[in-house]
């Protein structure tokens, strides 16, 4: 039987988001969005922007059992600073990429003070845009040494890195997953991990449930946001809304090789009622989820390994589209 989801979400979702043209919804206090959360039906943790929503431990660790939440990851910010817009940890200038690694080192302490078991960055600011921009071999080796010396520190509290095609930056230089994983495998920590974030993985071309099983045959641990977006670029969807197959495919594999972390809703509500839209995340995931954990397991992984697709359809038409 497959372990029971924890679902979460991304609390800087729950108050004002912009984007290049319009404001959405209204600034909140950390505690007013904690207690939004603890409204959500399903919903059971948080994953909180460091250190930009809270930097103190205590106050955190007050309203998280007020609200009776649990902590899914702590998200370290190192592309916000202005010092950062040209990269941070990929800097060419040595003290702004100290500036990046403390920041991940603070957060790392942060977190081992509040409780959290992982810190999550997405290094969006490095990367570069054009041809001849940027000196490849220095820019690795500035992420093998920066983001290795940051590992490093607090080991206990894990380092996950996400990765993300672009944006900021034209292309990140942590892009793919396999791109992840060699960065990983040249920093040579295994208490590291990689965030796999469903919509990144789709709209860079790949398939989520692929990159499940790549990750879960490595060293690292793995981290999940669930969202969905049209394959061409980072909409922050509600899950489901475009992709309802290959989102099935990636709850199978999940299953499959045992993961029983926090499910964290990177989803942006924009123009849709804020508490419905992470509801519905929880509600369609856990229905999948249940569904699938159901299936004779057996049978289906036979019909995968076979050579008649035809005949798997029909498996997925009969015991999945019940749904």
């Amino acid at each position: 039987m497959a372990p029971q989801i924890k679902n979460a979400l991304i609390t800087a979702f729950v108050g004002k988001t912009k984007d290049r043209f319009h404001e959405y919804n209204t600034d909140k206090t950390v505690e007013e969005k904690f207690e939004l959360v603890s409204q959500m039906e399903g919903m059971s943790g948080v994953e909180i922007i460091y250190p930009y929503e809270i930097s103190d431990a205590h106050k955190l660790k007050e309203l998280l059992k007020k609200y009776n939440l649990g902590v899914a990851a702590v998200n370290v910010n190192v592309k916000a600073e202005p010092e950062f817009k040209n990269g941070g940890l990929t800097s060419t200038k040595e003290e702004v990429r100290k500036n990046a690694v403390q920041f991940i080192k603070n957060a790392k302490d942060f977190a081992k003070e509040v409780g959290a078991n992982k810190v999550t960055c997405c290094p969006l600011g490095d990367g570069y845009e054009f041809n001849f921009q940027s000196n490849y071999a220095t820019m690795w080796k500035y992420l093998v040494e920066t983001i290795g010396e940051a590992a490093d520190h607090n080991r206990e509290i894990p380092l996950f890195i996400e990765y993300k095609p672009s944006e900021t930056r034209g292309r990140c230089f942590i892009d793919t997953a396999p791109k992840a994983l060699c960065l990983l495998n040249d920093i040579q920590n295994k208490n590291m991990g990689i965030t796999l974030d469903f919509g990144h993985s789709m709209y860079g071309q790949e398939n989520p449930a692929e990159i499940v099983s790549l990750l879960a045959n490595s060293p690292y641990g793995m981290y999940i946001h669930i969202n969905d977006n049209d394959g061409k670029w980072d909409w922050d969807f509600p899950v489901c809304t475009h992709n309802f197959l290959a989102y099935t495919e990636f709850l199978y594999y999940l299953i499959k090789v045992g993961y029983n972390d926090y499910f964290t809703s990177d989803t942006s509500p924009t123009r849709w009622d804020i508490k419905e839209v992470f509801e519905m995340n929880a509600r369609l995931t856990n229905k999948l989820w249940a569904l699938l954990s159901g299936l004779n397991q057996n049978e289906f992984d036979r019909l995968i390994n076979g050579n008649d697709y035809i005949k798997t359809w029909k498996f997925i038409e009969k015991e999945i589209f019940s749904l």
